[in-house]
């Protein structure tokens, strides 16, 4: 009887497998196509002297590609300003979120209306909102001036000035993006059993209390991918700083992905980019792995 059952499943497994492969198969192939193809690609075009002009990966150049990358101040004032954005955009967008979230779900009506207002900036497309921030940015005519003169204050030269680009840049990031962390801490929220409200309230907490000891802490898990995803994100940041300044002005606001633009379709040199390139690649995979590694060990200990 059990030699029966163990010789019955195992053709059933290996269906199930069979299934499971054919359902992942279509999307495995454009993976290998679009992704880690072009990357192997990228990674060989790096040790050569290719041009956009010419066909072919060019004179092979060995690890000169990867020196002058490493020694030009183009690309570590590229880096540094990709660093800012991140620093300027990451904090906000995780507190924020936060807050407007644990409002959103203690509200007993309209709550639908709240997730709407927040989330609909995330469905906009980038260049919408370059092109209306842009427009409240523009000095004389734009709705920022307008608003700081009626209080008294005069309105800096939001893209214009090397000071504010980057910043101003930063502002229109944070309400365009917020909703997509208020959603997942939102869904963090409901995870949350109420059992643990209402009895530390017979217990006789407060609401803050309740928000440190309870709510931040169940949100920990959430708060981490949160937190990963919006560093990620902030590191590749590129379509609003080129819709908004081109990277100016006087390249005060050019990250790197925008450096690798300029020397891989401006200048025309194919192998230099794929070598900065790689070496962005290397960067923001070792930051994601320290960062895992570092959270999955707190909340171990924990």
């Amino acid at each position: 009887m059990v030699v029966h059952t163990i010789s019955g499943a195992a053709p059933g497994r290996r269906t199930e497998h069979r299934a499971g492969w054919g359902l992942v198969a279509p999307f495995l192939v454009i993976y290998l196509l679009f992704l880690v193809v072009p990357t192997l690609y990228g990674f060989v075009m790096s040790f050569f002297n290719g041009a956009l002009v010419k066909s072919g990966l060019g004179s092979f150049a060995g690890v000169s590609n990867y020196l002058e990358a490493l020694t030009s101040a183009d690309f570590w004032s590229s880096t540094w300003h990709t660093l800012l954005f991140t620093i300027m955009t990451t904090p906000p967008l995780v507190i924020v979120a936060l807050a407007l979230a644990i409002l959103t779900d203690r509200m007993r009506h309209g709550r639908w209306f709240f997730r709407l207002v927040f989330f609909a900036p995330y469905v906009v497309p980038v260049a919408s909102v370059a092109l209306i921030w842009t427009w409240l940015y523009t000095p004389k005519i734009g709705l920022w001036e307008s608003w700081l003169g009626a209080v008294g204050i005069s309105a800096p030269n939001w893209l214009g000035d090397p000071n504010w680009a980057m910043a101003s840049v930063a502002l229109t990031t944070v309400w365009w993006t917020l909703g997509f962390n208020f959603v997942l801490y939102l869904a963090g929220l409901q995870e949350i059993p109420r059992e643990l409200y209402e009895a530390s309230a017979v217990d006789g907490a407060s609401p803050w209390s309740q928000l440190w000891n309870i709510t931040i802490p169940m949100l920990r898990r959430t708060t981490v991918l949160v937190l990963l995803l919006q560093a990620i994100a902030s590191l590749k940041v590129f379509d609003q700083i080129y819709l908004m300044t081109e990277g100016g002005p006087n390249f005060a606001t050019r990250p790197i992905i925008g450096y690798i633009y300029d020397i891989g379709f401006t200048d025309f040199r194919t192998g230099y980019a794929a070598a900065i390139s790689t070496l962005y690649f290397v960067l923001i995979l070792t930051v994601s792995v320290i960062w895992l590694l570092v959270n999955r060990r707190q909340l171990r200990e924990v």
